[in-house]
């Protein structure tokens, strides 16, 4: 200071040269010391001339020490002295690049030297100096950032095993602006010369980096690699790196420091792995301590993370139910957290799944083929197979039925409910858009079906569960044969035992033991009275039914039943079967046995036979119910007065008095000549699942073709089903028809005439509620041509996640209200239904699925002419025969039951089969990109358009994105 010419001369660059090169004494060159000294005098000297020339000696030897990766405390301190004096900084592009590339290449040899908590300390803040550095070299020449980052990947994706780069590379990132997230990432997933296993080890190493402690936005970094990599479909190196590093992520929640960046990165990685469990079932065994731990800590900010994990849990075994052996223990744990609402769950699944990630690049790339938002899987044309999907979505939709069937031990059984058994459970948990039910088809198609020809769904429908009935009956049959025999030794009696209480187990209704899953979903019971008017002798009959089938009959032959009637009765034609207030319900299924019902209509035969009724009574246990019927007009005007018809209207007609007369008069049998008779029918019996098929196609005599039936049906949301049941159920006829009744007398001293003697008294109609669940609609003109698709909606009898306000809404309006009002309470139930749950109809059009809503299945006729529902499903309110909707144990998913081994592992397979596929088709399109234009299909169907038409790829369902390539940066 006092002699400053002097230490100019002194402090020359041969002296500072031979410093950093040679050190001085004992002193290494490499000691810290010399770069003190160094940076003491150049402070001395900064007034003077020759500090220019010190400045352009330090530039180039800066740049050499890097490049000899000097330890933490050295590097550390030369960034200090460039820090202080940036005009030492190598100056140029090049060798600023350069200076970067190699200080990143230092940073990542740095080892801390110590354990103890000061030197681990010491180490951070040497590390933090380094890194500081950088940050203001790139702020001052951006130009070298992207390189630096280059070379930064460059060394974390390197395959040398010898050499593992330090994690202290984890306090760069806080400095890399995240403006850039969006291009670097697209950048480095389409980047061709990336190779799989390069970026498998970078993206291992990222996560490592986790465990630093000052990190910022590693977890940031991490994540968007995870999704660019699902945006490309990469989904191998994503399997690989979860599998390996999940375990590691968990273990860092256990350090409060790096516990915020470890969980977002945990949940990520978890939630988006939803094609096995694998994942998830790695870290379960170390879940309850971890939960214990955040219990004792008793800290606000360990509750707050306990909250964020065990949500996290919830939603995972919500997704793999099934292992009540390792979820208990968690869940006794989590048992005072809240618990996120299945709605909130199904959500951040959907978002999270690798399926659902967006590239961001422009609308000419492809969208992922995964799993539309619905959630739900669509079903792949084979060859005019819409009949068998939209009738297959409809009974999938029908949870109660569905959730049986998935319950079901059928392990070693090769039957047909095997293999719906197997369908249900792809359809509920693969990741593929649209599933392709081969084997399904084969083992269900009526040999009557002409393959790759449209058929009709109705009839298919029947067949399957017909098929399905009796070949419970028949396992049934057999499975107590081999029980029954005595020569069977005790392990094959008791293997036995076991096989027949496992074979179609499900929860059991009261009384309904010996009954097939089928009978107990979609069986009810008809009886059928005829009176013949000569001599008064009745006939009676009852019938099981697993769908009644609904006839059309036009407003001419209306008014000749009406004049027929009248011929014979005064007031037959006064009565309306009490439905016209009926409402709907969800989720109906198919019958095994359908009744086809000609209501007298001459000019059109609807297909569909006539029952042929013996005048003897029918010695099954029954009793003739009150037909409870209301004065309200002209049955003519109640079904041709009106613009529309309704399925109320079409059920009133199907149970009303029919006169049978003509070329249709009864033989009977006291009279033993053809004589004019009333036919009667009433339900006695209600199913849980009402299934309803519009007789739209029928033959027309005259010109010798099949048409179809285009009027418009309105199809209420609440349907309430007449059911006439006996007031005892042990009530049998053991006495023979009053006779002398007179036609003309009332409907109630009819019914009381009809009483057969001995009979008990008998109750009014009950009013049973049905929702309707789902739609199967026939777009065309003929039964041999044209299209199916459904609507469905999921609706449980009972539970959180049914309808359980419709009873209170329904309970506030009495049927005699009904008839008083105006305007239909249906309606305003209907109304506030379809409000009250949106988002919760779907259409299913083969391999497509899309939401949608009740007023788009109401005025689908009405928009698309040829468009016209034909079956129909309801389930029963309030019924108690379901499944409990509520996973009380959290263990099922979707509220449907656990599925067995086999079935899980065949999912899993065919899950990682998908994702490969996927990965393979998008690599193959990266290659084209080059070459290829770019094409864009649309998604969805215009609103001007009808949705159905048939082919290979049915409905629009099959390949919408299959040929789009993606831009490589």
């Amino acid at each position: 200071r006092f002699h400053r010419a002097e230490f100019e001369a002194f402090f020359n660059r041969g002296l500072v040269l031979g410093l950093l090169q040679r050190g001085y004494g004992e002193l290494s060159n490499r000691d810290p010391a010399i770069l003190d000294y160094i940076q003491a005098g150049l402070r001395l000297i900064m007034s003077c001339p020759s500090v220019l020339e010190l400045f352009e000696l330090l530039q180039v030897e800066a740049l050499r020490l890097v490049c000899e990766r000097p330890a933490p405390p050295l590097c550390a301190r030369l960034c200090q002295l460039l820090g202080d004096f940036p005009q030492c900084l190598p100056r140029g592009r090049k060798l600023s690049l350069a200076f970067c590339q190699q200080l990143v290449r230092s940073i990542a040899h740095f080892q801390s030297q110590g354990t103890r908590e000061a030197e681990l300390r010491l180490y951070v803040s040497q590390v933090t100096q380094v890194s500081a550095l950088l940050r203001s070299v790139w702020k001052a020449e951006p130009d070298t950032l992207l390189p630096s980052l280059q070379e930064l990947f460059a060394v974390i994706s390197a395959a040398d095993t010898s050499f593992e780069p330090s994690v202290a590379l984890a306090s760069l990132v806080q400095h890399i602006p995240l403006q850039m997230i969006t291009v670097l990432i697209r950048s480095l997933t389409t980047d061709p010369n990336v190779k799989d296993a390069s970026m498998t080890q970078a993206l291992c190493r990222m996560i490592d980096w986790l465990s630093w402690p000052l990190a910022q936005h590693v977890e940031t970094w991490v994540i968007a690699l995870l999704k660019g990599l699902a945006a490309v479909q990469k989904f191998t190196i994503l399997i690989d790196v979860t599998l390996l590093k999940i375990e590691l992520v968990f273990n860092r929640l256990w350090f409060p420091l790096v516990r915020p960046g470890a969980l977002a990165v945990l949940s990520h990685m978890l939630l988006s792995f939803q094609h096995s469990p694998e994942a998830f079932h790695l870290i379960v065994p170390h879940v309850v301590s971890l939960v214990h731990s955040f219990k004792r800590d008793g800290l606000p900010s360990s509750t707050a993370f306990l909250m964020q994990l065990s949500e996290l849990i919830h939603c995972m075994m919500y997704h793999y139910s099934g292992f009540p052996e390792l979820y208990e223990p968690i869940l006794e744990a989590i048992k005072d957290m809240p618990k996120p609402t299945e709605e909130k769950i199904k959500l951040i699944l959907s978002q999270s799944a690798w399926t659902s990630q967006s590239s961001s690049l422009p609308s000419c790339l492809s969208r992922l083929s995964g799993k539309s938002e619905t959630g739900k899987t669509g079903l792949i044309n084979l060859g005019n197979t819409c009949y068998m999907n939209s009738v297959i979505q409809a009974l999938f939709m029908a949870t109660d039925f569905r959730r049986h069937v998935l319950s079901l031990n059928l392990n070693g059984c090769n039957s047909l409910m095997r293999k719906l058994q197997h369908l249900f459970a792809f359809l509920a948990h693969t990741q593929r858009e649209a599933y392709a039910p081969r084997i399904f088809f084969e083992a269900s198609r009526p040999p009557w079906f002409t393959p790759r020809s449209q058929q009709d769904c109705s009839e298919y429908l029947r067949f399957l569960l017909d098929r399905l009935h009796e070949e419970e009956r028949t396992l049934k049959a057999l499975s107590s044969a081999k029980s029954s025999e005595s020569i069977m030794n005790e392990e094959s009696q008791a293997e036995e035992a076991v096989h027949k209480t496992q074979v179609f187990a499900e929860a059991p209704c009261v009384g309904s033991q010996e009954r097939t899953l089928i009978e107990k979903m979609f069986g009810g019971k008809l009886k059928t009275n005829i009176c013949c008017l000569n001599c008064k002798s009745m006939s009676q009959k009852e019938e099981a039914f697993t769908d009644l089938s609904l006839a059309f009959c036009p407003p001419t032959s209306l008014e000749n039943v009406d004049l027929k009637c009248m011929e014979h009765s005064e007031v037959k034609d006064d009565y309306m079967v009490q439905t016209n207030t009926l409402a709907t319900s969800p989720a109906a299924e198919t019958p095994l046995n359908s009744l086809e019902v000609n209501r007298g209509c001459d000019t059109i035969m609807n297909e569909g036979t006539i029952e042929d009724f013996s005048s003897e009574s029918n010695s099954e246990n029954t009793t003739i119910s009150e037909l409870k019927v209301q004065n309200d007009g002209d049955m003519s005007q109640s079904l041709v007065g009106k613009n529309t018809l309704s399925v109320t209207d079409l059920l009133n007609y199907f149970l009303a008095p029919e006169i049978l007369s003509g070329d249709n008069k009864y033989y009977c049998e006291k009279c033993a000549s053809l004589q004019n008779a009333e036919k009667t029918m009433q339900i006695i019996e209600e199913p849980e699942y009402l299934i309803l098929t519009l007789l739209r196609f029928s033959y027309d005599p005259k010109c010798h073709i099949r048409r179809k039936i285009l009027d418009n049906v309105s199809l209420p949301l609440v349907l309430e089903l007449p059911v006439k049941r006996a007031a005892s159920p042990l009530a049998v006829v053991s006495g023979g028809w009053s006779v002398g009744v007179e036609i003309s007398e009332t409907g109630e001293n009819l019914a009381k005439k009809l009483k057969p003697s001995g009979a008990d008294e008998v109750t009014c109609p009950q009013l049973v509620p049905y929702v309707l669940s789902s739609v199967v609609v026939h777009s065309g003109v003929s039964s041999e041509s044209g299209h199916y698709y459904s609507y469905a909606r999921n609706v449980t009898g009972s539970g959180p996640s049914g309808l359980c306000h419709q009873s209170t809404a329904l309970s506030l309006v009495s049927p005699q209200d009904k008839l008083l009002t105006e305007e239909s309470p249906c309606t305003v139930v209907e109304n506030e239904l379809d409000t009250e749950m949106p988002r919760e109809w779907f259409l299913f059009n083969d391999s497509r699925v899309t939401f949608t809503s009740f007023q788009s299945v109401q005025k689908i006729t009405s928009r698309f002419p040829k468009d016209t529902a034909y079956v129909l499903f309801y389930k029963k309110q309030n019924s108690t025969c379901g499944f409990n909707t509520n996973p009380a144990n959290g263990l099922w998913v979707n509220g449907d039951p656990p599925l067995q081994k086999d079935l899980m592992d065949a999912i899993t397979k065919d899950n990682k089969l998908y994702l490969q596929e996927q990965e393979l088709s998008a690599r193959t399109q990266a290659l084209q990109a080059a070459s290829a234009s770019c094409s864009f299909r649309p998604n969805g169907f215009d609103d001007n358009d009808p949705p159905g038409s048939c082919g290979p790829a049915g409905g629009g369902g099959g390949g919408g994105f299959s040929t789009i390539g993606r831009l490589v940066f």
